[in-house]
């Protein structure tokens, strides 16, 4: 599979979810103090972002 979420630390040592296709970023969470909190981020986008609107401005 081209793309996945990945779990990694960041410079503060803080947990970062980001979102890769073909090993390029294409976002990223805040950062996190707890792993837990990054999955929770990911499941969040799971479940809230295909249904979520795309405004333009």
């Amino acid at each position: 599979m081209a793309h996945k979420f990945v779990i990694e630390k960041n410079k503060k040592g803080e947990f970062v979810a980001k979102f890769k296709y073909n090993s390029e970023i294409i976002f990223w969470t805040e950062g996190y103090t707890s792993k837990a909190s990054a999955k929770n981020a990911i499941e969040s986008i799971l479940k809230n972002g295909p249904g979520a609107p795309v405004k333009e401005v």
